[in-house]
């Protein structure tokens, strides 16, 4: 414990961004580092409890309290060795993640939770610019071939633990860059592709082969892959959005958010794509779902100057703390307010779309809306909703994206041909504890298993997945599980 008494000394400090109107000129990152003082205060509010919620808390087991205990000494080495024994990729968590480690804080009880992955970011930036960051190379070579299809958060930490075992691991990607949803899906202001671009280039340097372009079942052959490799791990992740069948759903302006922002990365990344653009400058947008996709909608809008930002949200408006229903060290589902409504929204809740109103030539121009009244479960969860009589309305619209989740997987094309059984929910069937479907050989993780879900689920499931593929390979294995991790950790 780096200070007995930091929690009761210092407050939750957040790091500074750049004004509203500042940052909207460009997609670069906004938000500063900490200084030496703020990040050493951070660390001291740290309780090293003697049960560390945290940890239960964080999909991959991180061990918290370890390494701020280390911030704290300034013992950089120390963190970053700690940090990265649990997870591969903590610039990319240290970004982007919900922090679900907070919510189980114990100093979150009855104060502002510890800033876990602000500390998380500093670690790994520090450990770059120190020059912790090494290739890790393989010793010895197995002999094993493993292909790993799709380069998402989940496919590359498969890549980089199967490596790091020794096996000799290639990664297909259809897109023309690696990175899946890191590159394509999150824009640059949350996570600056240079970052990615940094974590595949040190992939590289360590052994893993990446192979972009390469869309299994379409230009790759399944049954090359299939004969080539001892072992397959399925990453590609849950990509049929979850669409809005309702009358006008043709008109031109009505997108998918993925289509969207994808468009716009590729323009921060000079890559070329010959679909028509998808652009909100002068044009009212209404983003079709209140999570953290249609959060990404909103931004990207803004910095296309947009006539105006609006987001709807079927649900009614959800608390601003915890509730009865919301005990802690659950996660809560609370408002939250990103830096991009920050930056402008008209944020609307309780509200259904019923019709997409188009003008003579076949552009979108209006949404019909109805308000909603919930009622709710015993457990204070929103069940049921009727329409709010007299309550129909248009409001303009020239783009309207479609925020709304992903279903499943496409299961056309590489799953039927290499007979891959799906679940009920339509996606890949295999348990958490294999991993590995039907095929025996075939393995899967990430959002294309668990269905859509967090980066640093995704970065999990590919870190367990990876040890189950060993264990296949080999027939034992010394890659760490999350499990491991914190039976040793919490004795």
């Amino acid at each position: 414990m780096g200070k007995p008494t930091g929690f009761k000394e210092f407050t939750r400090t957040a790091p500074s961004k750049l004004p509203v109107e500042e940052r909207k000129k460009n997609y670069k990152e906004f938000v500063s580092l900490l200084s030496d003082q703020q990040l050493n205060e951070q660390s001291a509010r740290c309780m090293n409890c003697g049960v560390p919620f945290c940890h239960n808390g964080c999909p991959l087991g991180n061990i918290i309290p370890e390494f701020n205990d280390a911030v704290y000494k300034k013992e950089w080495k120390e963190a970053y060795d700690i940090l990265i024994s649990t997870n591969n990729f903590p610039e990319f968590t240290g970004r982007i993640c919900p922090a679900p480690c907070e919510s189980a804080c114990v100093l979150g009880i009855n104060q502002p939770a510890v800033t876990i992955e602000e500390i998380e970011k500093h670690i790994i930036e520090i450990a770059f610019e120190k020059g912790f960051v090494q290739p890790r190379k393989p010793t010895v070579r197995t002999g094993k071939k493993v292909a790993v299809i799709g380069s998402g958060p989940a496919g590359l930490a498969t890549a980089a633990q199967l490596n790091y075992a020794g096996h000799e691991v290639t990664v297909f990607e259809r897109d023309p860059q690696p990175g899946g949803l890191l590159r394509f899906g999150i824009p640059d202001f949350k996570l600056e592709k240079t970052v990615v671009e940094r974590r595949v280039q040190l992939m590289e340097q360590e052994g893993v082969i990446f192979k972009c372009n390469a869309h299994v079942g379409v230009n790759v052959r399944v049954n090359d892959i299939m004969r080539d490799f001892n072992a397959v791990v399925l990453a590609g992740g849950s990509t049929i959005p979850r669409d809005l069948s309702i009358p006008g759903r043709e008109l031109k302006g009505v997108h998918f958010a993925m289509d969207f922002l994808k468009q716009q990365n590729k323009r921060v990344s000079h890559i070329k794509f010959e679909d028509a653009d998808i652009v909100a400058t002068q044009k009212n947008v209404v983003v079709i779902g209140g999570g953290d996709t249609g959060s990404d909608c909103v931004g990207t809008s803004n910095r296309q100057e947009a006539k105006s930002v609006t987001q709807f949200e079927l649900l009614p408006q959800p608390p601003t703390s915890r509730t009865n229903y919301m005990p802690w060290p659950t996660y809560p589902m609370l408002l939250k307010t990103t830096t991009s409504h920050e930056e402008g929204a008209n944020r609307m809740w309780s509200v259904n779309t019923k019709a997409f109103i188009g003008d003579d030539k076949g552009n979108l121009k209006a949404l019909q809306i109805v308000d909603l009244a919930w009622t709710s479960s015993a457990d204070g969860r929103p069940a049921k909703f009727t329409e709010v009589e007299g309550s129909i309305r248009e409001i303009p619209c020239e783009l309207a994206l479609l925020a709304m989740g992903f279903l499943h997987p496409n299961p056309s094309g590489m799953l039927d041909e290499m007979g891959i059984e799906l679940d009920e929910r339509g996606n890949v069937k295999a348990t958490e504890q294999a991993y590995q479907t039907n095929v025996a050989k075939v393995f899967t993780a990430g959002d294309m298993r668990r269905g859509q879900s967090l980066v640093v689920w995704a970065i999990s499931e590919g870190r367990e997945c990876a040890r189950k593929v060993d264990i296949f390979l080999t027939g034992s294995s010394l890659l760490e599980s999350k499990d491991s991790n914190l039976l040793v950790h919490n004795i």
